[in-house]
C-alpha cells in the first residue's frame, strides 16, 4: 500500500513537472510566432515573413515597394533609409553609404578597402589601429564602422517586418554570399547581434535560392539525381552553384527531398555595379568633352554630378537590356548645365567586354569543385538582376551549351523565400514540411601542431604536423574531434584554412589572413598529476561548424581510463524511483551519458567443472563473480584563443555599439512622434476652421461661440509658426488637448444631430415589429398557446414603456434650442432597442424550441387534424431512439443560453403547473438577432 501511494506520488510530480516543460515551450513561443527573412543584397534587400496565417510573404516597404535599396544617410540629427536615403543621394553623397558590405571582415590593407576608395571617393575611411580595419568618418563628431551600419540597416529591416506583420519579431535568417568566409560572416552576426535580432542561421543566399526552388517543386523530386546549376549574378558579385536533388531516407521522417550543394564557384567583382560604374565614366567623359572650351571643371570632382551620373547609369543599362539605344539626360548636371547623349548598346557592351569575358570563370569553377562535367547537368537557371543584360546570356547560353536558359523563378526574390522557409523550419513556432539541406565548405579548415618525436636513440626533432579538420565541398554543419596524443604538458596548436589553391592571386589577397586562431592550453600537466594512476587517451579538442558556416572550439578536455573491479549491487529504492520519473518522460540513458559513464565488460575466468545443478564447485569467494569495467575520467582544459584572421568586437564595444544603436533608434522615434504630433496639430487646426462656416457646425452653435474658437485656434496656429519648431512633443500634444477641449461640445451636437435620423428609424421599425409579433402571440388558440400570459403582459410593458419614452423625450428634444446639449442621445436609443430586443428574442427562442401539445381524441376514438405547422413525427412517423431507452421515453430539449433576470412569480390555480412548465424556459439568450 505504501509503495502504492509513492508510487502514485511520483507520477503527479513527473505530470506536474512535464506540464511546467510545456507551459515554459508555450510562454517562450508566445514572442515567437512570426519569424523574418532578410535577403541582403549588394545593392537592395527583400525581407520576408513568416506568421499565422500568412505563410512566406514578401514585406512591402514604406513605398509600397518589394525591395528595398540598402541605403543609409547619416546626419548630425537625423537618419534616412531605404528610397529617402536613395533619394537623398544626390543632395548629401558623403553622408549617404552604399555597397558597404565590401568592407565588412576585411582590414585597412585589403584590395576591397582600396577599391571602394576608389569607386566612391567622396566617403571619408578612417582607420582603427586596434582591429586594423576602417569606419565610416561622417563628421568630427560622428563616425560608424561598416558592422553598425549594417545593424542599422537590419534593424530598419526589422521595422518593416514588424509593421507588416503587426508584432514583434526578434528571430531571422540572414542571407550571405557563399564566399563569406570566417571573418565576414562574424562581422554579420555581430551587426545583428548590434540590432537586437536573434539569428537563427546565415544562410548563404545560393543554398536559399535552391531550397526556394526545391520547395515549390516537391513533387518533381524523387529517388534519381538532378543536377541543376544556378548562375546568380547580382549587383556586387557572381556566384555558380550545381545542386542536386533527390529524395532520401531520414531517420525521423522517411523519404524526404534533399538538396545538397555540390559545386561553387564565384567572381568577387563581377556585377551589374562595375557595368554602371563604366557607363558612368562613359558618361562623364562625354559631359566634359560637351564642355571642353568653357574652361570648365571636371565633372568627376564633383560627388553631387557623379551622383546623378551613376542613378542615370543605372537607369541606362535596364533601358539598353530591352532596347539598342537609348538618350541619356539629366537636367542641371553640374553648374546649371544640362545632358544630353545617345548611348547605345554596342557602345555599352564595348565597355564592358573584359567583365563578359569573366562570365564562364564561375561556371567552370563550380564544375572543378563539383567534379562533374556540363553533360551531367540538367537545367542552368538564371538568377540575379544583371542577368538580365543581353550579352551576359549570350555568352553564359555558348559556355554552358545549352539550348536555352532556365527562367522558372522569381530571379529577385529566390533568396528571400527559400531563407523565410528555412526560418519557419527551424522556429519552434512553426511545422513545416521537411526539406533536408546539406551545404558545402568553401574554404578547408584544417589543425596544425608541432610534436617532438625521437627518429634515433638520444636524437630528437620536431615534427609538423597537419589534419584537416573540414575538407572543402564537404557537408555542414558538422562537429568535429581532434585527438592529441602524446602530450603530457601545455602546448598550443592552430586552426588555419587549407589549401586555397582553387583561388587567383587577386582572390587571395582580398580573402586576407588564412591563419584562423591560435589556441594556447593550459593545465594538461595538472590534469596528469590529477590523475597519475590513469591511462590517457589523449587531449581531445571539440570543433563544431554550425548551421551558419562559422566555426567555434566548443571545448577541449583531458580524457583518462582505468579498469577497476566492483561486485554488481542491486539498485536502490531512489535509483528505483528515479528512473520511474525518468519513463514518465520517455527518458533513458543518453548518448551522451554513455559516452562519458561506464561500459562494463565481463572478466574472463577460469574454466570449472560443473555439477549437476550447473554450478561450479570453486571456492566461497569465488562464488560471486567479480566484473572488470573502464572508468573514464575527464578533465577540462583552459583555452586561450588568439584570434588571427580579424579581432572580434570586444563585449564593452559590442555594448557600446548595440546602445549607440539603440540611442539613434529612439532618437528617431522621437522625432517621428514630434512631427506627427506637430501634422495633427496643424491638421485640426485647419479642419476646425474649415468646419465654423459649414451650416450643420453653424445650426449648433451661436456667433460668438464660433468667435470664441475661432480666436483660440487663430493663435494656435500663429504659435505653431512662430514657436512651434522648439516645441516639445508634450506641449504639441497638450496644446491640440486644449483645442479638442474647447470644441468638444460642438462636435458632440453635430454628431447626435448626424445619427438621429438613423437611430429613430431603426428604433420604429423595432417597435413596429415587437407590436404585430405580440398581436400575433395574443391571437394563437388556447390549446397551441406556447406563451404564457405573463411573457406576453411583460413585452406589451416593454414596448408601451419605449413608445413613452420616445414621445416624451423627443418633445423635450423639440423645446431646447440647438445650441444647447440634446437630451435625446443616440447611445439612450441604442439601449432601449437592446433592452426591446431581447424581450422579443426570449419569445423567439422559446417558439424555436417549443413541442406540439398532445391533440385529445375525438368520440369515435380518432385523433384530432394536426396543425399546419406540426412536424413530421407528429404526423406518424416513429422515431427510432438509442438502444437501452423506452419508447415512451422523450428526447432532451435544447437547453436554452441565458435565464431571465427577473424571475416570474404566478398565483392562483394552475401555478404549480405554469411553474414547472417555466422552470424549463428560465434561460434566455445574450447575443440578440436583428428582427
Amino acid at each position: 500500500m505504501v509503495t502504492s501511494v509513492r508510487r502514485q506520488r511520483l507520477r503527479r510530480l513527473a505530470r506536474w513537472a512535464l506540464m511546467a516543460v510545456l507551459l515554459a515551450d508555450l510562454l517562450a513561443l508566445s514572442d515567437t510566432l512570426a519569424v523574418m527573412s532578410v535577403d541582403l543584397g549588394s545593392e537592395s534587400m527583400k525581407v520576408a515573413i513568416v506568421k499565422p496565417g500568412v505563410p512566406m510573404e514578401i514585406v512591402l516597404n514604406k513605398e509600397s515597394r518589394r525591395k528595398t535599396p540598402v541605403t543609409v544617410t547619416l546626419k548630425e540629427n537625423e537618419r534616412f533609409f531605404g528610397d529617402s536615403a536613395a533619394s537623398m543621394a544626390i543632395k548629401n553623397p558623403k553622408a549617404t553609404l552604399r555597397y558597404f558590405q565590401q568592407l565588412l571582415g576585411k582590414q585597412e590593407d585589403n584590395p576591397h578597402v582600396a577599391l571602394y576608395r576608389v569607386r566612391f571617393p567622396e566617403h571619408e575611411l578612417g582607420f582603427d589601429p586596434r582591429r586594423q580595419t576602417v569606419y565610416f568618418q561622417i563628421s568630427p563628431q560622428l563616425h560608424f564602422s561598416p558592422e553598425e551600419v549594417l545593424g542599422m540597416v537590419l534593424n530598419y529591416s526589422r521595422s518593416l517586418a514588424e509593421d507588416f506583420a503587426e508584432q514583434p519579431i526578434k528571430d531571422a535568417v540572414i542571407t550571405v554570399p557563399a564566399f563569406f568566409n570566417q571573418a565576414e560572416r562574424r562581422a554579420v552576426l555581430q551587426a545583428a547581434h548590434m540590432a537586437g535580432l536573434k539569428v537563427l542561421q546565415l544562410i548563404n543566399d545560393n543554398t536559399a535560392t535552391a531550397l526556394s526552388y526545391g520547395v515549390f517543386r516537391r513533387k518533381d523530386i524523387n529517388t534519381t539525381a538532378q543536377n541543376i546549376m544556378f548562375y546568380d549574378m547580382g549587383s556586387g558579385s557572381t556566384v555558380c552553384t550545381i545542386v542536386t536533388y533527390q529524395t532520401v531516407k531520414t531517420k525521423d521522417a522517411g523519404m524526404q527531398p534533399q538538396l545538397q550543394i555540390r559545386g561553387v564557384g564565384f567572381d568577387r567583382t563581377l556585377g551589374g555595379l562595375e557595368m554602371e560604374l563604366r557607363l558612368r565614366e562613359h558618361l562623364a567623359g562625354l559631359f566634359n568633352e560637351q564642355r571642353k572650351g568653357q574652361r570648365a571643371k571636371d565633372v568627376r570632382e564633383n560627388p553631387r554630378a557623379m551622383a546623378k551620373l551613376l542613378r542615370e547609369a543605372n537607369r541606362l543599362k535596364t533601358v539598353l537590356s530591352a532596347n539598342v539605344d537609348h538618350m541619356a539626360q539629366i537636367e542641371g548636371l553640374m553648374d546649371d548645365v544640362d545632358f544630353k547623349a545617345k548611348v547605345t548598346r554596342v557602345e555599352f557592351e564595348e565597355l564592358c567586354t573584359d567583365l563578359f569575358e569573366r562570365v564562364p570563370g564561375p561556371v567552370q569553377q563550380a564544375l572543378q569543385s563539383a567534379e562533374m562535367n556540363l553533360d551531367e547537368i540538367e537545367q542552368v537557371i538564371l538568377v540575379g538582376g544583371a542577368t538580365r543584360v543581353p550579352k551576359v546570356q549570350e555568352v553564359l547560353l555558348k559556355a554552358v551549351r545549352k539550348e536555352e536558359l532556365g527562367k522558372n523563378i522569381n530571379a529577385d526574390e529566390a533568396a528571400a523565400m527559400g531563407a523565410v522557409y528555412q526560418a519557419a523550419a527551424l522556429s519552434k513556432a512553426f511545422k513545416v514540411k521537411p526539406f533536408v539541406v546539406r551545404d558545402a565548405v568553401i574554404y578547408p579548415i584544417l589543425v596544425e601542431f608541432t610534436r617532438e618525436v625521437e627518429e634515433e636513440p638520444g636524437v630528437h626533432s620536431l615534427k609538423h604536423n597537419k589534419r584537416v579538420l573540414f575538407s572543402r565541398m564537404g557537408p555542414y554543419p558538422q562537429r568535429k574531434v581532434i585527438t592529441f596524443n602524446r602530450y603530457s604538458h601545455d602546448f598550443n596548436f592552430h586552426i588555419n584554412y587549407g589549401d586555397l589553391s582553387f583561388l587567383g592571386p587577386e582572390d587571395l589577397r582580398v580573402f586576407g589572413s588564412q591563419n584562423l586562431t591560435t589556441v594556447k592550453l593550459k593545465g594538461v600537466g595538472e590534469s596528469f598529476k590529477k590523475y597519475p594512476d590513469y591511462e590517457s587517451k589523449g587531449i581531445k579538442a571539440h570543433f563544431n561548424l554550425d548551421e551558419s558556416g562559422v566555426l567555434s572550439l566548443v571545448r577541449v578536455e583531458s580524457v583518462f581510463e582505468t579498469l577497476v573491479e566492483d561486485s554488481p549491487e542491486e539498485e536502490s529504492t531512489l535509483t528505483k524511483l528515479g528512473n520511474t520519473i525518468s519513463s514518465l518522460f520517455g527518458g533513458g540513458t543518453t548518448s551522451d551519458a554513455k559516452e562519458n559513464g561506464t561500459d562494463t565488460v565481463q572478466k574472463p575466468s577460469e574454466k570449472g567443472e560443473t555439477g549437476s545443478e550447473g554450478i561450479s564447485p570453486a571456492p566461497e569467494e569465488e562464488k560471486k563473480q567479480n566484473l572488470a569495467r573502464k572508468q573514464r575520467m575527464v578533465a577540462e582544459i583552459g583555452v586561450e584563443l588568439v584570434v588571427l584572421d580579424l579581432p572580434d568586437l570586444s563585449e564593452d564595444e559590442l555594448a557600446r555599439s548595440a546602445q549607440k544603436l539603440q540611442d539613434l533608434t529612439v532618437r528617431d522615434l522621437e522625432k517621428q512622434e514630434r512631427e506627427k504630433a506637430a501634422n495633427s496639430l496643424e491638421a485640426f487646426i485647419f479642419e476646425t476652421q474649415d468646419k465654423l462656416y459649414q451650416p450643420e457646425y453653424q445650426e449648433v452653435s451661436t456667433e460668438e461661440q464660433r468667435e470664441e474658437i475661432s480666436g483660440r485656434l487663430s493663435a494656435a496656429s500663429t504659435w505653431l509658426e512662430d514657436e512651434g519648431f522648439g516645441a516639445t512633443t508634450v506641449m504639441l500634444k497638450e496644446k491640440l488637448a486644449e483645442l479638442r477641449k474647447l470644441c468638444q461640445a460642438l462636435f458632440f451636437r453635430v454628431e447626435e444631430r448626424k445619427k438621429w435620423p438613423e437611430r429613430l428609424s431603426a428604433l420604429d421599425n423595432l417597435l413596429n415589429h415587437s407590436s404585430m409579433f405580440l398581436k400575433g402571440a395574443r391571437l394563437i388558440p388556447e390549446m397551441d398557446q406556447i406563451f404564457t400570459e405573463v411573457e406576453m403582459t411583460t413585452l406589451e410593458k416593454v414596448i408601451n414603456e419605449t413608445w413613452a419614452w420616445k414621445n416624451t423625450t423627443m418633445a423635450e428634444q423639440a423645446k431646447l434650442p440647438a445650441t444647447e446639449r440634446p437630451v435625446l442621445l443616440s447611445k439612450d436609443i441604442e439601449a432601449k432597442m437592446m433592452a426591446l430586443d431581447r424581450e422579443v428574442q426570449y419569445l423567439l427562442n422559446k417558439a424555436k424550441f417549443a413541442k406540439p401539445r398532445p391533440r385529445p381524441k375525438d368520440k369515435n376514438g380518432t385523433r384530432a387534424e394536426p396543425p399546419l405547422n406540426a412536424s413530421a413525427s407528429d404526423h406518424g412517423e416513429k422515431v427510432i431512439g438509442p438502444p437501452g431507452q423506452s419508447e415512451d421515453a422523450q428526447p432532451i430539449s435544447e437547453p436554452d443560453k441565458a435565464t431571465r433576470s427577473e424571475p416570474l412569480e404566478l398565483e392562483g390555480a394552475g401555478a404549480e403547473s405554469e411553474q414547472k412548465e417555466q422552470s424549463t424556459e428560465q434561460k434566455r439568450t445574450l447575443k440578440n438577432d436583428e428582427l
